[in-house]
């Protein structure tokens, strides 16, 4: 199976309903930090407007064969297409440790219901 990232970096306070959106879209799961962000356009910013530069950090790690579907639904729900929002890439994962695949979480019998 092969596995790519998306990195998205936004604005902060954009992250929960980008997330949502790529989970609705087939996203097994998302990571989401805090950053801040450097440079001359958040200095400058669009039109002479000034850019917060508090930003957050999505890592969504996936199957391949989800990534457009994915990607798609995130530019949408975060309007990542607009200057100055953000701005998300897609990298290869060359390997990963400790994922569970959706058929796995499926199939197993209910394993994280509390014992009595």
């Amino acid at each position: 199976m092969k596995l790519k990232m998306i990195i998205a970096i936004i604005q902060r306070g954009m992250a929960d309903k980008t997330v949502g959106a790529a989970i609705k879209a087939g996203a097994p799961a998302a990571t989401v930090f805090y950053g801040r962000g450097q440079g001359i356009r958040e200095r400058l910013g669009i039109l002479g407007l000034a850019i917060q530069p508090e930003k957050e950090i999505i890592f969504i790690i996936l199957e391949e064969r989800l990534v457009d579907q994915v990607l798609e639904a995130m530019v949408k729900a975060g309007k990542l297409d607009q200057p100055g929002v953000g701005f998300v890439f897609v990298v290869p994962v060359d390997r990963a440790l400790g994922m569970l695949e959706a058929q796995e979480i499926a199939g197993r019998p209910e394993a994280d219901t509390p014992s009595e």
